[in-house]
């Protein structure tokens, strides 16, 4: 193509055409999703947001003659009103930063893009709380780096710009599941990264000027589509949802709402909920927020201004009553637990998931256990409120999953009155690892020393199921199928248990090592657990087996071998 300048015109259609490309890809995009809690479906709350400012852009386009500005607004405006759960109002942030970045120009140039780019990823990083990597946010900072990295170069061809630009965010977006063990498990990338994928590819085509039927649904009246899908609610019933209520409203302010307002909002958001997004445009506030109480949310919302497009959605849906009973019989056991002990030079946290898991914790002379693991992770608060427990002047905190370690950082760097250090376990045998080797003669210093020495000899090996048919790692997985997933990858997959297992024990265990453990979970009975202990033992004669029961969900068999 010849032009390196994209005008108005150019750009609505372009726009357009990204979000016909996700509206048709969102089934799609909905089956991805199992990140971080079943409460919406991510390409058609994307959809859905996208279209709101679709519809003012086509309008805008159908008349002929278009302004930057105008349209800058109709995108702005439209994505902030009809902006649906987390992954809509990332979407709508980027979309926002990006225009502010080219509002005030004509033509965009590489140049211009480029800092457009860099202007989106501030935005949606600032409007969500407390962003996770491996995410939307992740993918669209990959894209802005490599924008900003060619525009630097010299790169004067648009269409190479934008392909380039396109190739590396898709790269960063294969990369996902190294960035949050719940990608990994299910075998898929970020959904919210794959639908910002879709928006800039149907982008794109609308540049080379492939033909593209750019007619929007006029009657469309927004409604979301039944939740369906299994895998959602099963993870729903498995997760121990903290904020039950998925809560949104716009807020059409009559008050001045300015940054420390703002601020104070969200404070008070944090107060009673999380996932937490508080986005102010003008004269409207789009407000997000799990709680278990919305009212709290509405009444304080009110002090602003009137409310529209107000949304509810109970998270748990059918929560069962067996899970319902054991959250209650762990809460009052964890405050008899809570109760603090004598002042002592150090104390032990550890994220345990499983009533076993935590007795051996318990066992091994850890003083507080924090609920958590690869659907339910802790957030900085739950680590903070751990830590007050702890009646000890040095604090060891385990994570035990690669996902919760910035969030114990964060706790970290926030306490003052007590020394913390976070030891980056990344699974839970490693954890116990850590603690095992911890030796009280010798200084915070050189247990800390020692224990990430001894955890960096542990593998580490889970086996659960697939949710979906899936190719991953060269393997060609079903729906059912049972999986061996090691610390870098899926080790073994079958439609037994107990053959997965073993397979996935024969790929981890080395010459070298001397030990395996064997932590059986929930939904394995004793007498199963011992048959696979005893065939174990059969294939290495020359290490100790030890079994012991974890109770975790999810994961049939944790595995360890050192």
């Amino acid at each position: 193509m010849d032009s390196n300048t994209i005008d108005a015109k150019l750009m609505a259609k372009m726009f357009l055409a990204g979000a016909k490309n996700l509206e048709s890809k969102k089934e799609w995009i909905n089956e991805l999703n199992v990140f971080p809690v079943p409460d919406g479906d991510t390409g058609t709350n994307m959809t859905l947001t996208i279209m709101s400012a679709a519809r003012e852009v086509s309008a805008l386009y159908d008349m002929g003659d278009i302004d930057m500005i105008s349209l800058c607004k109709a995108i702005s405006s439209g994505s902030l009103r009809g902006a649906r759960g987390n992954s809509g109002v990332i979407l709508s942030q980027l979309f926002r930063g990006f225009t502010k970045g080219v509002k005030e120009c004509q033509e965009i140039t590489i140049p211009v893009l480029a800092s457009a780019f860099e202007k989106a990823v501030e935005t949606a990083y600032k409007a969500v709380m407390k962003p996770k990597e491996g995410t939307i946010l992740t993918v669209a900072k990959g894209g802005a780096i490599k924008a900003r990295e060619l525009a630097d170069a010299g790169v004067t061809d648009l269409s190479e710009f934008l392909s380039q630009v396109i190739a590396y965010a898709d790269e960063v977006l294969e990369q996902t599941p190294e960035l949050l063990p719940v990608l990994k498990q299910a075998g898929v990338v970020d959904s919210g990264g794959q639908g910002l994928m879709q928006v800039l590819k149907g982008a794109y085509d609308a540049y080379l000027g492939k033909e593209i039927d750019l007619t929007l649904d006029k009657t469309s009246t927004g409604t979301a589509a039944s939740k369906s899908g299994a895998p959602n609610f099963e993870a729903q019933a498995n997760a121990d949802i903290k904020f039950g209520y998925c809560t949104e409203f716009i807020i059409m302010l009559n008050k001045v709402f300015n940054i420390k307002t703002e601020m104070d909002f969200k404070a008070y958001l944090e107060s009673i909920g999380d996932s937490i997004v508080v986005v102010a445009d003008e004269d409207v506030v789009k407000v997000h927020v799990h709680t278990n109480d919305p009212g709290l949310a509405i009444q304080k919302a009110l002090k602003y201004g009137a409310l529209s497009n107000m949304k509810i959605d109970n998270m748990r849906l059918e929560h069962q009553e067996k899970l319902f009973k054991l959250s209650q019989k762990e809460e009052k056991k964890q405050e008899e637990d809570d109760l603090p002990g004598p002042k002592k030079d150090v104390g032990f946290i550890a994220v345990s998931v499983g009533d076993g898991i935590g007795e051996i914790f318990k066992g091994l002379g850890v003083d507080y256990i924090i609920e958590g693991g690869q659907t339910m992770n802790p957030s900085t608060e739950d680590m903070l409120n751990a830590i007050d427990k702890v009646n000890a002047d040095h604090v060891f905190i385990l994570p035990n999953n690669k996902n919760i370690i910035l969030a114990a950082n964060q706790a970290q760097s926030l306490v003052k009155d007590k020394d913390i250090v976070v030891i980056p376990t990344k699974t839970v045998p490693q954890g116990i690892t850590a603690v095992i080797n911890y030796v009280p003669d010798l200084s915070v210093e050189e247990n800390t020393a020692a224990m990430m020495e001894e955890m960096k000899g542990v593998a580490t090996g889970q086996v659960t199921y697939a949710v979906r048919d899936t190719n991953i790692d060269g393997q060609e997985i079903k729906q059912g199928d049972f999986m061996g997933l090691g610390d870098k990858g899926i080790l073994s997959v079958g439609t037994a248990i107990s053959s997965v297992t073993l397979s996935m024990v024969e790929a981890m265990v080395t010459e070298e090592m001397e030990l395996i453990s064997i932590y059986y979970g929930a939904e394995i009975t004793e007498e199963d657990a011992e048959k696979l202990r005893a065939q174990i033992e059969e294939k290495f004669p020359d290490c100790d087996i030890e079994l012991q029961y974890g109770g975790q969900p999810i994961y049939y068999y944790i595995v360890s071998a050192e």
